[in-house]
């Protein structure tokens, strides 16, 4: 496409940290406001998750003597199944908010036709990725803690902890290298043009692999082995340990490593990845098509 070739080619305006700063603010602004233009959508997503926990804490209880399940602290090291779950899919739902946050909304953008205009805004890609996925990192903080209140008042469940800080400190760098992900992720988008299929098959394979819903140690061996190669795991292992006591997987040292590696890794990796195909689209034209 020439016009974009030829656009990479003039000088760019001098950009500082108040600009970079600035356009973070207007793309996770418009998103925000984009959200809650429809209310009943807006307000189905915070009780959308109390409607899947119920069917959870029920089956919880069908297996459970005295609010506690033996078996499944066999495998945990703790009994209280639902705040095993309620916490997995809490940290969860911020995995799928980077999925959705970066790779949809290149696709909204391509269908609406204004991908190609932005994407020649002299502003760096991963700028213009971060500021899309802002809200929705602020949307999901919202929906998890009223459901983690909402959950409190149905089922009982309590949050509140001695070890809460450090839990969120553990999970921090995770959820850094998740951007690192989130990058490689819309620049498949970029290339696949299909942001639907990558989104749903991709965020249910790291939920099933890194055991947001159950531990992973009750997978096959070939199948442990996937688990344990994601470094996302020992994010939700963590985490758990830190809240509920529960049996962790690695010794916690290593695994808070593994979890720094991990930011690092993936940022650069997922840059990398985006800096190829971003390249790629261009020279193929295919950037504004979808």
């Amino acid at each position: 496409m020439e016009n974009l070739n030829t656009a990479q080619s003039f000088p760019l305006p001098k950009i500082n940290l108040r600009s970079h700063l600035r356009a973070l603010y207007i793309a996770a602004r418009s998103g925000w406001r984009r959200y809650w233009r429809y209310p009943l959508n807006a307000a189905s997503s915070i009780l959308e998750p109390i409607a899947w926990f119920t069917p959870m804490f029920f089956l919880g209880q069908a297996f459970s003597t005295n609010g506690q399940t033996a078996g499944f602290a066999a495998y945990a090291g703790t009994g209280d199944f639902m705040s095993f779950v309620l916490l997995g899919s809490i940290l969860n739902s911020y995995i799928s908010s980077v999925f959705w946050g970066m790779g949809y909304a290149l696709k909204v953008e391509m269908d609406s036709g204004v991908l190609e205009s932005n994407w020649m805004s002299p502003l760096p890609r991963p700028l213009l990725l971060v500021g899309r996925s802002l809200h929705s990192i602020l949307i999901t903080t919202i929906t998890s803690v009223s459901s983690v209140l909402i959950a409190g008042l149905l089922f009982g469940f309590e949050i509140i902890s001695s070890n809460l800080l450090p839990a969120i400190a553990t999970v921090l760098p995770m959820l850094l290298g998740l951007y690192g992900f989130g990058f490689a992720f819309a620049a498949l988008v970029l290339l696949m043009r299909d942001a639907n299929t990558l989104v749903d098959v991709g965020s249910f394979l790291v939920q099933f692999f890194s055991g947001a819903q159950f531990p992973v140690t009750v997978l096959p061996r070939w199948l442990l082995a996937i688990s344990m190669a994601l470094p996302l795991t020992y994010g939700f292992d963590a985490m758990r340990y830190f809240l509920l006591g529960t049996f962790t997987l690695l010794p916690l040292r290593q695994e808070i490593i593994l979890l720094l590696v991990f930011m690092v890794l993936m940022i650069v990796f997922g840059l990398w990845v985006l800096k190829k195909l971003d390249r790629h689209v261009r020279i193929k034209g295919t950037i504004g098509t979808h």
